[in-house]
């Protein structure tokens, strides 16, 4: 199995690349219709979604937008549990359909926090795409429209995600190795 180092943790490849694309595709048509009455803006959270927003947004065929915002709640291997505040929404969503594309979904804090910022702005829907979900350590309930793959808690590296900002540009998904 393939291994690699990312500063001082050892990975194994969990989810190649050719299985994220596939599905990345699939929950992209779902949107496409979901959504073809629409005109969905896209709301990437940076930094860790870029490159499955850009995929995404790829199979998206129906007339969308999309804007970038950020929020915080990692350091290091795990989550602080202190949201920041929503920076970068610039845009007028009141009456709009909204998707949030996120790159994992761990306690759902952060999640639920970005999604009350959302509402109070009088949207006329918001769905959550996100690329993983831990459904073990979620610490709030969320309705997630789209899911591309549910995973273990176990920390993860790779296709945007980091550790302290090292290895997003790998292609697949890394599970760290234990010990």
């Amino acid at each position: 199995m393939k291994k690699i180092h990312v500063r001082d943790r050892e990975f194994t490849v969990s989810i190649p690349e050719a299985a994220i694309m596939q599905r990345v595709t699939q929950v992209a048509e779902q949107i496409n219709n979901d959504l073809k009455d629409e005109n969905p803006l896209f709301l990437a959270v940076l930094n860790g979604s870029f490159m499955f927003a850009a995929d995404l947004l790829r199979g998206i065929s129906i007339p969308c937008e999309i804007s970038f915002v950020r929020m915080a709640s990692y350091e290091g291997t795990s989550s602080t549990g202190k949201v920041k505040d929503l920076l970068g929404l610039n845009e007028d969503i009141s009456g709009r359909s909204i998707v949030v594309v996120e790159d994992i979904i761990d306690s759902g804090l952060t999640m639920k926090h970005l999604l009350q910022t959302l509402q109070q702005k009088g949207p006329k829907q918001v769905k959550v795409a996100s690329l993983l979900v831990k459904p073990g350590n979620l610490k709030v309930d969320l309705d997630i429209s789209y899911c591309c793959f549910e995973i273990p808690n176990d920390f993860i590296v790779g296709y945007g995600l980091d550790y302290d900002g090292y290895g997003r540009n790998l292609r697949d998904i890394y599970t760290v190795v234990a010990g």
